[in-house]
């Protein structure tokens, strides 16, 4: 059986437009404003369930746009410890060997959180549980769980993580069976999405 899970990326928070580690902030109220606008092309995907990230800013998101989506904790953004709310300008000025050691190390954890190596083994582990239950699937995630899933779903070494950019309302669409996957990128909720069902 095919399995489709539309990973859709939550609309701005303060954390996104501050390039901070997010922290629970909520959406901006232009970032509300372009979630609510995006409702008709999400209410258009085909989809049979909806999941969210835990976070406020999916959670808030996927309301925002119609979506009745039940908290998926493996989808839940990477931990980043003591550098949760923290400008990563900031961080880099205070650690940059800590940060440099947390960019080329799929094992390293310098904010005592969890490791790339960690997310990117939860989302495969999430990613499975979906295939094996099947149908098509909406998830409003955070932009990290997308690009582990877009790694995973390629097999790609875990440095592709950090080549993968998510714009807020990204539709990433993974289709496939048997644990292969497929990947398209079908463009923002709510403008290139809205030509052509993902």
């Amino acid at each position: 059986m095919t399995t489709r899970v539309m990973l859709v990326s939550p609309a701005f928070d303060d954390a996104l437009r501050a390039v901070r580690f997010p922290a629970g902030e909520p959406l901006t109220p232009g970032g509300l404003r372009r979630a609510r606008a995006a409702r008709a092309a999400a209410a258009a995907l085909p989809a049979d369930r909806a999941l969210t990230s835990p976070s406020a800013r999916c959670r808030e998101t996927a309301e925002a746009l119609g979506l009745r989506a039940v908290p998926a904790p493996g989808a839940a953004g990477g931990a980043m410890g003591r550098w949760r709310g923290l400008a990563l300008e900031d961080v880099m000025a205070d650690e940059p060997a800590a940060v440099a050691a947390w960019l080329s190390d799929a094992d390293s954890a310098p904010h005592g959180g969890e490791t790339l190596a960690q997310l990117l083994g939860r989302v495969a582990d999430w990613l499975a549980g979906l295939a094996a239950e099947g149908g098509r699937i909406v998830a409003v995630v955070e932009p990290d769980v997308v690009r582990a899933s877009v790694v995973c779903a390629l097999g790609a070494p875990p440095s592709s993580f950090w080549r993968v950019d998510v714009p807020p309302l990204a539709v990433t669409v993974l289709s496939g069976r048997d644990g292969r996957w497929n990947v398209r990128v079908a463009g923002e909720l709510g403008r290139e999405a809205a030509t052509g069902a993902p």
